[in-house]
């Protein structure tokens, strides 16, 4: 046991003594400084009403939307999608006497969720090239004299490429709380938010969202980072399975759309990758359930982890 995890080990001090790894956190602390700074100067949402007198304020606001809706002349069916959707928000605060809460620390870490994509990308790029560079740099042999297994030195390169996604996601959460907080302040402990969702207006806790929505995001993120391991694995070529795993994942979506008349298109990978669909209740494809799309999750990683162990303990790398 002490062996696997020194191996883990040493693949994380590869990894983070790569100077493209820091330059892939940089970019995204970069891009959540400067969400910050965008937020701070043009969103208007910042100076929601939260003192004693907000329902007149938020009244008022109503009627200066309404005002410019009917002033809006050529361009009044924009304005009045735009502002119709703040009137509902103010109107659901008034109708159920929900004082709204100032923005915060949690609403900035809540909007940043959609950078979970890059931390998928990421995810990608280092699932991609984790075996396949053991290959082109020639280290492989020297990997391999050891007295350890190739099923335990896979598995550890595996469960390293999962550790730096978890390790990169709590990065994104933690690093996004604390400029946050020094841009916009703290808005308590268990603050809350109002989402629009299919069935209407839910005003959620923030907390709780957050982890439902990356609970739900890091299946998709494993399931292609495993694609792209597999990939790397058999065809020994980083940019392959870099290149192929980013285009699905930027294109699954659009061919489960084009594809989704015939009835084997339920079966498609990037049909099931999203099991939020079933807690939206808007599922891409009709006659799924979420334990047909847990199921078919199975059977893909199943494949993705079988092909992988099977061409690594079987090839010959005398010759490489």
């Amino acid at each position: 046991m002490s062996r696997f995890l020194k191996l883990i080990y040493n693949e994380q001090l590869k990894l983070y003594i790569n100077k493209t790894t820091w330059i892939m956190y940089i970019i995204l602390a970069t891009l959540i400084i400067g969400g910050a700074v965008i937020v701070s100067v043009f969103d208007d949402d910042l100076s929601k009403p939260t003192g004693d007198d907000w329902r007149e304020e938020l009244q008022e606001e109503n009627d200066s939307l309404l005002r410019e809706i009917e002033e809006a002349g050529e361009n009044e069916g924009f304005v009045a999608t735009i502002n119709g959707d703040f009137i509902a928000e103010n109107d659901y605060y008034l109708e159920n006497d929900i004082k709204p809460e100032s923005y915060g620390a949690w609403q900035y870490v809540h909007e940043n969720q959609g950078l979970l994509s890059l931390v998928s990308l990421l995810t990608i790029i280092v699932a991609g090239g984790v075996v396949a560079n053991e290959f082109r740099w020639g280290t492989i042999k020297l990997l391999l004299i050891r007295p350890i297994s190739r099923v335990t030195i896979l598995l550890s390169k595996y469960l390293s490429v999962i550790i730096f996604a978890i390790i990169t996601s709590l990065f994104l959460y933690v690093f996004s709380f604390i400029v946050g907080a020094l841009f916009f302040g703290i808005e308590g402990t268990n603050p809350h938010i109002l989402l629009h969702k299919n069935n209407g207006f839910e005003y959620v806790s923030i907390i709780g969202d957050l982890l439902s929505t990356y609970g739900y995001r890091l299946i998709n993120l494993i399931m292609m980072a495993t694609f792209a391991f597999m990939i790397s694995t058999v065809f020994r070529s980083s940019a392959l399975a870099i290149g192929l795993a980013i285009f699905l994942m930027m294109a699954g979506n659009q061919i489960v759309f084009a594809f989704a008349e015939y009835p084997w298109a339920k079966y498609i990978l990037f049909a099931n990758t999203d099991l939020q669909q079933y807690a939206n209740g808007n599922v891409l494809i009709e006659g799924m359930t979420l334990g047909f799309s847990i199921s078919v999750l199975i059977g893909y990683y199943a494949i993705f982890i079988g092909l992988s162990w099977l061409i690594f303990i079987k090839r010959d790398v005398a010759s490489q």
